[in-house]
């Protein structure tokens, strides 16, 4: 069997036994979920030391820190794994929720009832709690999964998703409900992609080009985001103070995550005297600053930016600056040059602030605070199975209503059409 047929027949099995999910209780669901976030508590040494392999087999690719930084499973970052699966068991079920109806003057009765999308394709890079939070999400939403991974990632994605079906088969659903592709063959990803039939619908998270292969390659649905061009004004009316933690913590952080700041609009009224005390923080921090003519007029030796640089995504200690005079000029250089993703103003103006959240179109809009609480642990969501640009189906961190589609149940007592 080749690849591609290994590939299929995986996704088959899955589906075969993604109904019996669709159909399980919540108690069920939820003692597996607990089940799994105990598993990975109690091996936690195990899984430190799987992860050992993959971050020696990174340093010596030549990884970045911060690459390496995503990669890792320290005890912190298993426990909250296993603290995201209990939040995720702690949430309301949405498999079964009536979220409309009405009665026609016929009398028929007609009710929109939320049901699982079936069987979810999750193709991610680097960060191998995905494993653990996508299955989780998964599992409570009724939903089969298939999980691939990178391949920096591999041995501590094979030993999390082994305490994983532990803790489906502890609570007696299929151990087969959540598959994870061992080949770190390309053409498992083309396969997997081209499953119609099989899966449902595919969500992938990583970098720019591993998203936008899988889009140009699926035959399926795909929901995702191309990157995160993250920015944060800083506005005339401004607390200086706060909008400099805000800065601080949007860029440095965890610098390699999507919603993680990369570019600092600053409004002109206020830029000499925040930049300069901006800038000492963000050397502290070795931060690398690429700005305007303006910025580096107060900013001498930040580097020069290009037109590519307001359009990038580092995903490292890199961060460009530019110097606008209204929200105006903010918003518009945002809408150039910004992915849709997170945005924040830090303002004292109600004014401002209410043009700010109006005028951005981003899944998510912020006043006073960092750009890295778009994520789903963060917005109460127990975990997340990606984050969406998109603006069909779903939008911003993925939860549990997000892998829910709905159907109609219309009940009658013998209506006819005329």
């Amino acid at each position: 069997m080749d690849v591609r047929e290994s590939i299929r027949a995986l996704a088959a099995r899955v589906k075969s036994v993604a109904r019996q999910l669709a159909v399980a209780s919540s108690a069920i669901k939820d003692r597996a979920l607990r089940a799994m976030a105990d598993g990975l508590a109690a091996k936690a040494a195990w899984l430190k030391a799987e992860n050992a392999k993959d971050l020696a087999a990174g340093e010596a690719a030549g990884l970045s820190a911060a690459l390496l930084d995503r990669l890792k499973l320290s005890d912190k970052r298993i426990a909250a794994m296993a603290e995201g699966l209990r939040q995720v068991a702690a949430l309301p079920d949405p498999v079964g929720a009536i979220i409309g109806g009405s009665v026609r003057p016929n009398g028929l009765r007609i009710t929109k009832v939320r049901v699982p999308l079936g069987v979810i394709a999750i193709i991610y890079e680097s960060r191998p709690n995905v494993t653990a939070d996508a299955a989780g999400l998964c599992l409570k939403a009724g939903n089969g999964v298939v999980l691939r991974g990178g391949k920096e990632a591999l041995a501590s994605n094979v030993a999390i998703w082994r305490v994983l079906q532990e803790g489906l088969g502890a609570a007696g659903l299929p151990a087969e409900a959540a598959a994870l592709i061992e080949t770190t063959d390309r053409t498992a990803v083309d396969a997997l992609i081209t499953a119609d039939g099989l899966v449902d619908v595919v969500i992938p998270r990583g970098g720019e080009g591993l998203i936008r292969r899988v889009v140009q390659g699926a035959t399926i649905p795909v929901i995702k985001h191309y990157k995160g061009v993250c920015h944060v004004y800083v506005d005339a009316s401004a607390d200086l103070a706060m909008a400099e933690e805000i800065c601080l913590n949007a860029k440095c952080q965890r610098p390699a995550t999507c919603n993680a700041m990369e570019t600092l609009l600053v409004h002109g009224a206020i830029a000499q005297r925040f930049l300069p005390q901006m800038g000492k923080r963000f050397a502290e921090a070795k931060v690398e600053l690429r700005g305007c003519e303006r910025t580096r007029q107060l900013l001498p030796d930040a580097k020069a930016a290009t037109e590519d640089d307001w359009f990038a995504e580092y995903l490292d200690l890199i961060l460009a600056v530019r110097v606008v005079d209204s929200t105006e000029e903010a918003m518009e250089h945002i809408a150039r040059y910004g992915s849709a993703h997170s945005d924040a103003i830090v303002t004292t103006d109600v004014r401002e602030a209410d043009k700010f959240v109006q005028g951005v179109d981003s899944a998510a809009v912020y006043v006073n605070a960092s750009t890295r609480f778009t994520d789903g642990y963060e917005f109460g969501m127990g975990a997340e199975i990606g984050i969406s640009t998109d603006k069909l189906h779903a939008r911003g961190p993925m939860g549990l209503e997000e892998l829910t589609s709905y159907k109609f149940v219309v009940y009658g007592n013998g209506q006819l059409r005329q």
